[in-house]
C-alpha cells in the first residue's frame, strides 16, 4: 500500500515508519503542524522531521505553515477540547493531500505515543477518510515506544519536552502549584 504519515515530529515517526516499511508499505511523509507553538519549537521540530526525513529516505512532503492565529482562534473559547480539534485539524489536511495525491491510505505518528487519546484518533481518521475517500490505517505503535526514543537518540534528532501547543507547554513547565 502506499500510506501517507502525517509526522508530528521526527522522533515520533521513526517507529511507525519503520514497522510500515517493514510489512512492506511504501511510505511518504507529511509534515503539517499548526499547532506547535512557540515558533522556535516548530521550527526545531519542522527541522528534526526533515533530518529524520533525510536520514531515513523517506520522502516528505511540507505544509510548513505556522499558524499561530488559526490554531488559538480555534482553541482559545475551549482550551480543554485542543486536543480534539488538533487531531481533526491535521488529520484532515493529511487525508485531503492522500487523496488529491492518490495514496491507497493515510495514518499518522500520534498514534507512537502513549500521551494520545487512541479512540479518538482511530475515530476522527476513519471518519475524515470516509469524506475524502481515502481509508484511515489504525496501528497501535505504542508498543515501539522504549525503541523509538532509542532510534531518535542514535540519530541525533530533536526530542521535544511536550505535545506542542503552548496550553501543553504550560502544562509541562508551570510548576503545579501555580497553575492550581
Amino acid at each position: 500500500m502506499r500510506i501517507l504519515l502525517h509526522i508530528c515530529c521526527g522522533p515520533c515517526a521513526l517507529y511507525p515508519l519503520r514497522t510500515l516499511r517493514s510489512a512492506g508499505h511504501d511510505v511518504t511523509g507529511f509534515f503539517y503542524n499548526h499547532n506547535i507553538h512557540p515558533y522556535q519549537e516548530y521550527a526545531r521540530r519542522r527541522d528534526a522531521a526533515v533530518d529524520m526525513a533525510r536520514q531515513e529516505q523517506l520522502p516528505l512532503i511540507m505544509h510548513d505553515d505556522y499558524d499561530l492565529e488559526g490554531f488559538l482562534s480555534n482553541v482559545a473559547a475551549e482550551p480543554d477540547k485542543r486536543c480534539s480539534y488538533c487531531y481533526a485539524s491535521r488529520l484532515r489536511i493529511t487525508a485531503q493531500v492522500a487523496a488529491e495525491q492518490g495514496f491507497d491510505t493515510f495514518t499518522a505518528a500520534l498514534l507512537y505515543s502513549r500521551y494520545q487519546k487512541h479512540d479518538e484518533i482511530r475515530q476522527l481518521g476513519e471518519e475524515i477518510g470516509r469524506e475524502y475517500g481515502v481509508a484511515f490505517h489504525y496501528e497501535d505503535f505504542r508498543s515501539g515506544w522504549q525503541e523509538g526514543i532509542r532510534l531518535s537518540k542514535e540519530l541525533g534528532l530533536y526530542r521535544q519536552q511536550y505535545c506542542g501547543c503552548i496550553y501543553s507547554e504550560k502544562d509541562r513547565y508551570l510548576p503545579k502549584a501555580q497553575a492550581e
